[in-house]
């Protein structure tokens, strides 16, 4: 990356982005992707300060995403193109505050250093020891112009034995078009648990990279959920790193496409100690032209006897020009553990619609049908029935056009 990124979050970014080098597809974690079709020297960096006019329209989209997320949150912070412009906290066990970003060295990704050194300020929450907040905090990301660099940077520390779910949505305010840069990061202490629920709905003419990683210390977990339906060209990558004994991880997605979107999800589920486990259960559907890509890798390390994963990714195409690939590796060094895994790619079940057509649904409503019971079992997982409220209709809507 060229050194002009380093002289600030703002200085020379058009140069620096201009200069940037994109990774290459013959690497293993971006393989198949469309990496190479992004354009980072068209975008500009996000105003400091915002009109007035931008702030309320912000504030009056995030007020109707709150009203469907389960009463009054814990806290919450709304940023607009990676500023803040609102920050809450209503429950005595958490703390909220922006600081300076801090590299997380763990993910080797050149975008998460753009976002390092372009985002404006990180956003730190706290979940204090023995707290147990009964409300979410909530994080709303907008992407608000257009062609504009969009960095959030979210970084949450649990205490021991603590309890917290953190919902972050990601949107657009209308159509902006706008490459979205989201980091991370999660602490997990000693016996807390975080469930974690990320939903990435921006405009479909926007591009996201992002990236989530989860430490884990002993007897804790982290629940992860994730709704990927928005954006051209979208990419999540997510770690998870079991790094005490006991410690546990499980990981949850759907993830859908039509037109020419592209969905690319790459797992780490990386077993450190002893006695750890993961569990993912990925769900994935493309029509139209779109192509949707997943590849996971289970790590079990020297000294992770007793270890336990498990990965499922399976991923329905709706169309013949859909296109989609599933890749499962496993690298195991202690002979004491239990992995297992299974990855499919196909069309919908030609025997279930058969069923549904022979009792007069017709084609396009059965498939429907079929991909909305196939998704089921991922929105039941959601830990705030809120989201997943929010979630069904948007994935209704594009599996309608899709299958058309």
């Amino acid at each position: 990356m060229s050194a002009a990124v380093e002289t600030g979050p703002f200085a020379h970014l058009g140069e620096a982005l201009s200069e940037l080098q994109l990774p290459s597809t013959e690497a293993e974690e971006w393989r198949y992707s469309r990496v190479d079709g992004i354009d980072p020297s068209r975008f500009a960096a996000a105003s400091a300060e915002l009109d007035e006019s931008t702030v309320t329209a912000v504030l009056a989209e995030v007020e109707r995403l709150v009203d469907g997320v389960d009463g009054v949150p814990a806290a919450l912070v709304v940023l607009a193109d990676g500023v803040v412009v609102r920050s809450t906290v209503s429950d005595d066990g958490v703390q909220v505050e922006a600081v300076d970003a801090q590299a997380d060295p763990a993910v080797p990704d050149v975008f998460a250093s753009v976002n390092e050194h372009v985002t404006p300020s990180e956003i730190r929450v706290r979940i204090l020891q023995h707290a147990r907040p009964t409300a979410p905090v909530l994080v709303v990301s907008l992407a608000v112009g257009d062609d504009v660099l969009v960095a959030p940077r979210l970084r949450v520390e649990l205490g021991a034995d603590s309890e917290a779910c953190v919902v972050e949505l990601h949107r657009s305010l209308g159509a902006a078009t706008s490459l979205v840069v989201p980091v991370t990061h999660l602490e997990v202490g000693r016996d807390a648990t975080v469930h974690h629920v990320v939903v990435q709905d921006v405009a479909v003419g926007s591009d996201v990279v992002g990236s989530v990683s989860a430490t884990v210390s002993s007897s804790g977990t982290y629940d992860g959920w994730l709704a990927a339906i928005g954006g051209r060209y979208a990419r999540a990558r997510v770690d998870c790193r079991l790094g005490g004994r006991g410690a546990s991880g499980r990981l949850a997605s759907l993830y859908a496409g039509g037109a020419d979107q592209m969905r690319d999800l790459r797992t780490f589920q990386d077993h450190l100690d002893r006695d750890t486990t993961s569990n993912l259960a990925f769900k994935g559907a493309v029509g139209g032209r779109a192509h949707a890509v997943y590849t996971g890798l289970i790590r079990i390390h020297p000294e992770a006897r007793g270890s336990n994963a498990e990965q499922s990714n399976r991923i329905m195409t709706l169309s013949d020009e859909a296109w989609a690939e599933s890749v499962p590796n496993l690298e195991i060094e202690h002979n004491d553990v239990r992995c297992a895994h299974a990855s499919t790619v196909g069309p919908v079940d030609a025997d279930q619609r058969f069923y549904l057509e022979s009792r007069g649904v017709p084609t396009e409503v059965a498939e429907r049908l079929i991909v909305a019971g196939f998704f089921d079992e991922v929105l039941d997982r959601c830990p705030v029935p809120g989201v997943a409220d929010l979630v069904r209709p948007r994935v209704a809507a594009l599996l309608e056009a899709v299958t058309s």
